[in-house]
């Protein structure tokens, strides 16, 4: 696989789209990282799923009205329109696999706070 570069996006973390292509609009994997201290914004995924493998560190993360702790092995499963944001609050960067069916387009990104 070649190198991916890593970018900040708006939500509050950085990515790098490890698969994201209009050849397989089923789906898409990306790696996200969070920084130590930080909080994405709350948004949701318009006729998006999206599921969290965690592989580094430790976070709360809300999905609709509730919050919990996750840490690597988790997975966290977020039905498409389902408010959602992740908490770093553990000593290094939170890091964690994003997949998306169908793939991530990020019209369907939808902030709910500035």
């Amino acid at each position: 696989m070649a190198k991916v570069k890593e970018y900040f996006f708006k939500e509050g973390c950085f990515i790098e789209e490890w698969h994201n292509s209009r050849a397989d609009a089923d789906m898409s994997v990306a790696r996200v990282r969070v920084e130590i201290g930080k909080t994405t914004k709350l948004h949701t995924l318009n006729g998006t799923h999206e599921r969290y493998v965690m592989l580094e560190g430790q976070a709360v993360v809300t999905v609709g009205s509730n919050s919990w702790p996750i840490s690597k092995g988790d997975v966290v499963v977020i039905p498409p329109n389902v408010p959602q944001k992740i908490e770093n609050c553990g000593a290094k960067d939170v890091i964690f696999l994003a997949i998306c069916t169908p793939r991530f387009k990020e019209q369907n990104y939808r902030e709910l706070q500035p």
